[in-house]
């Protein structure tokens, strides 16, 4: 895993979380585990630590990470029977042709040029996956790519059969202009629902600029209720009693963890069809899936009357721990 966010991470960092998860499963599967990641890392097998604990770091530290890695796994190429890489393809460049199976997976839109790249070199025992059929259409170019879906540990989230009438919407990431919390302010407004909003106040500046001019002066703590970034603790609370969970995204989302973790309390997913969307959602069952503000609204009222234990027991039969874990473990088979 690329250093920048520990492993696990306190707050914000879906693909640290993954990392962790995963790790600890495949623990409990029997095999023996070597975490590479930043700084502050856990798990409860080897923990190898390298880099350091900061997004924006120098091309030049990245470089020396990537040193790091190289040299890591050119002496150790022959101890491990599966290098599962969460972190930059480039990483597997000293080890393409080893014995070693390897598999290189993605959570974003994929960059087909180092897919190319890497396929024009000699390799062997390389499976590609992503986390959705939508990111593996991003990079198909070469190679051999398969689908295998996110996960989270659903014994965390704790089912809530029910809600009041009145309960709230739930916004839940971060509030850059393509994740349209905008559009959920404007749904809660439309259909007079308060609006729980999660998430981190974006950093870069066309966001931060969106975040002041957009979104802060609407929010009055009274219908309109600013969170803060949740942990996970926080998380399960605040889905739990929300009414269902809006995701008005404007970009083709690859995944979307807080549909699962919204689904895992029993709380319906009201989303925009896009990116991996229509895969998450079990429409009627788990939420719905819709094209337009003017849909969301309209179908607020109807996410009262989805089964929260079914929307829950869908989404955990489908995304659990243990069957991703077993999944990735199985390609090689």
């Amino acid at each position: 895993m690329d250093p920048g966010i520990p492993v696990p991470p306190t707050l914000y960092g879906g693909h640290e979380r993954l990392v962790y998860l995963f790790a600890e499963e495949y623990i409990k599967l029997g095999h023996e585990v070597t975490l590479l990641a930043g700084p502050d890392s856990n798990c409860s097998g080897k923990v190898v630590s390298f880099g350091i604990n900061e997004l924006k770091r120098s091309k030049m530290q990245r470089f020396k990470e990537m040193v790091f890695v190289w040299k890591y796994l050119l002496k150790n190429r022959t101890t491990f029977d599966l290098i599962h890489n969460f972190g930059r393809l480039a990483y597997l460049i000293p080890v393409l042709n080893s014995p070693a199976k390897k598999l290189m997976t993605y959570g974003r839109p994929v960059a087909e040029r180092g897919i190319k790249l890497v396929n024009s070199l000699p390799n062997r025992n390389l499976v590609f996956t992503a986390c959705s059929n939508y990111c593996v259409s991003t990079g198909n170019v070469a190679g051999q790519w398969k689908t295998v879906y996110n996960t989270i540990d659903f014994s965390q989230y704790q089912l809530n059969k029910t809600v009041p009438a009145d309960a709230p919407l739930m916004f839940l990431g971060r509030l850059d202009k393509i994740k349209g919390v905008h559009t959920a302010i404007e749904v809660a407004l439309a259909t007079s629902c308060r609006l729980w909003i999660g998430g981190n106040i974006p950093d870069t500046p066309d966001n931060y600029d969106y975040y002041k001019k957009k979104i802060e002066p609407q929010i009055d703590n009274q219908q309109i209720i600013y969170l803060g970034a949740l942990n996970d603790e926080q998380k399960n609370k605040y889905l739990g009693q929300a009414k269902a969970l809006v995701f008005p995204i404007e970009w083709d989302e690859p995944f979307g963890m807080v549909m699962i973790e919204a689904m895992a309390c029993g709380t319906p997913v009201i989303a925009f069809n896009r990116g991996s969307v229509p895969e998450i959602i079990k429409n009627n069952i788990s939420g719905f899936i819709v094209s337009t503000a003017t849909e969301m609204i309209n179908k607020i009222d109807e996410a009262g009357h989805i089964d929260r234990s079914r929307c829950r027991q869908t989404a955990e039969k489908r995304f659990n721990l243990n069957t991703i874990a077993i999944h990735y473990l199985s390609l090689f088979n």
